[in-house]
């Protein structure tokens, strides 16, 4: 029976479902169908597979070929079945081995040429590959991507030409050698010492990074708002293996380039205001990630906060919460991990100099009033941290430099680490059980923290995120419970003026 299988994947969000290859080769008028829910670039492979077969020196079989998607109620997108379809129709037409095919799945585009191209999404399938042992042949121009999947056994080709002689010989094409790879510490072009003063600010942003808590920076224009922000990452712990496949895995699908030595950077991504709630979420009619999901496991800063349009910073509120996002369509659903640390600076008024000691401020109450009223109440209600960067003059910064990134980050990784052995998570992701076992106060420090929950107008939610801050600073001070100063600390970081 002409009849051939050949496996590859498709791609649901950062899920790659399997995809057998069904090709039929039967007696009829010259045609070729494909069915299993193609897109128009599937479609149109038909055109490029012919193509690439003859160029390549085979022949293309001048009979009725059905060409089977399986699943059928799968969407399949994208050029990357090109190559699983011509060695399905190779292997029917009995011009390769179809017995080859089984230990193998294939990714790739083909050029007319029979060349294959670089791919959207190639490292979650790698990832789906290695966890069922199949070796996996993907384009040459994938291979810094594939290669951050460890212990994976994947052959990179140029053409189509090199997977067929591979297929028949067993040698043609050799597989990336990964087991020796050592991961380095990334190194970071900017650094903590480089900002003068803001004593105030720098401890809040390590006690953010210690505890993965969210920040917001309120002062004028100039204060080292952004530049505060810009290096929250380098404070930051390196990232786990896991961490940096998840995080390359999201990148891939938007072909961003991440190869085994940058893998391990946190990513800072600092969208302009005037994005779209599809742009920061994620959306489309074939779902893509958005901003949100392509700063998992890294910052997620937002410059000038009050300019984003008001439901596009409310859409956030969900994913800031859960740490996924889904983005949901008639036709499917699909999930995108959104783990960030939100770090966002503004003004503290619309022409910025509002208790600036250096300028005076021109606005109205009312022109104030409805410049902060950009930002809804529940948003604000799910930040942990509200630090006042006030102006310094210049004959009162010191010429001294501070603490470098690396001094900061061994505090933070101790106090980081000794969260995760403590509940499994970090503070900023406590579950109310973990909370209650791991943020006990005395009965002095809980009449201080309702009285101040009172005269500040906070919620529940807020009465928990100081805990969780306060716990943090006891960590980083290596404290076994909270202490009043810790209460109070956290108190002082929960204002917003």
């Amino acid at each position: 029976m002409s009849l051939a299988h050949v496996y590859t994947r498709a791609l649901a969000g950062v899920n790659a479902p399997q995809v057998t290859v069904e090709v039929h080769l039967s007696n009829g008028l010259p045609s070729l169908s494909i069915v299993g829910l193609p897109e128009a670039a599937v479609k149109e492979s038909k055109d490029r597979v012919r193509s690439a077969i003859m160029n390549s020196g085979f022949e293309f079989p001048n009979r009725r070929l059905t060409i089977n998607l399986a699943p059928a109620d799968l969407p399949k997108d994208g050029g990357r079945f090109d190559l699983p379809i011509a060695l399905g129709i190779l292997a029917a037409s009995d011009q390769i081995d179809k017995n080859k095919l089984q230990d193998y799945e294939f990714i790739g585009e083909l050029s007319l040429s029979g060349s294959l191209q670089m791919i959207t999404g190639v490292l979650p399938s790698v990832i789906k590959a290695h966890q069922l042992q199949r070796n996996t042949i993907i384009p040459k121009a994938n291979t810094d991507e594939a290669r951050i999947v460890k212990q994976a056994t994947i052959y990179p080709a140029k053409h189509l030409l090199e997977v067929t002689q591979h297929l028949a010989t067993g040698n043609t094409l050799y597989p990336l050698e990964l087991s020796d790879q050592q991961v380095t510490l990334p190194e970071y072009t900017a650094d903590m010492s480089e900002v003068r003063g803001q004593t105030q600010a720098k401890r809040a942003l390590e006690i953010a990074a210690a505890g993965q808590h969210s920040l917001i920076f309120i002062g004028p224009p100039g204060t080292g708002k952004s530049m505060l922000a810009e290096r929250l990452a380098t404070i930051m712990p390196p990232m786990t293996e896991t961490e940096a496949l998840e995080t390359a895995a999201v990148s891939s699908l938007s072909m961003q380039k991440t190869d085994f030595n940058n893998a391990y950077i946190r990513k800072f991504r600092s969208p302009h205001h005037t994005a779209s709630s599809v742009a920061l979420v994620g959306g489309g009619s074939n779902p893509r990630p958005g901003e949100i999901s392509l700063a998992h496991n890294g910052v997620l800063f937002l410059d000038e906060l009050p300019e984003f349009d008001r439901r596009v910073l409310d859409s956030l509120r969900e994913p800031l919460e859960t740490g996924t996002i889904m983005i949901s369509r008639a036709a499917r659903q699909v999930e995108f991990p959104a783990n960030v640390q939100l770090i966002a600076a503004m003004n503290p008024c619309p022409c910025g100099y509002l208790g600036d000691s250096r300028h005076a401020c021109t606005d109205t109450p009312d022109q104030i009033q409805r410049y902060r009223g950009r930002i809804t109440g529940p948003f604000l209600d799910r930040i942990d941290m509200f630090i006042n960067v006030p102006r310094i003059k210049v004959h009162e910064q010191s010429d001294e430099t501070g603490e470098d990134s690396d001094t900061i980050r061994h505090r933070v990784m101790l106090a980081r680490q000794t969260q995760l052995d403590r509940a499994g998570v970090t503070n900023a992701k406590l579950k109310p059980a973990a909370m209650n076992a791991s943020c006990s106060l005395s009965s002095k420090d809980k009449h201080l923290l309702l009285t101040a929950i009172e005269q500040l107008g906070l919620s529940s939610r807020a009465h928990d995120r100081i805990l969780r801050v306060a716990r943090t600073i006891a960590d980083l001070e290596k404290s076994k419970n909270i202490q009043t100063n810790h209460v109070t600390e956290a108190i002082n970081y929960r204002r917003y003026p």
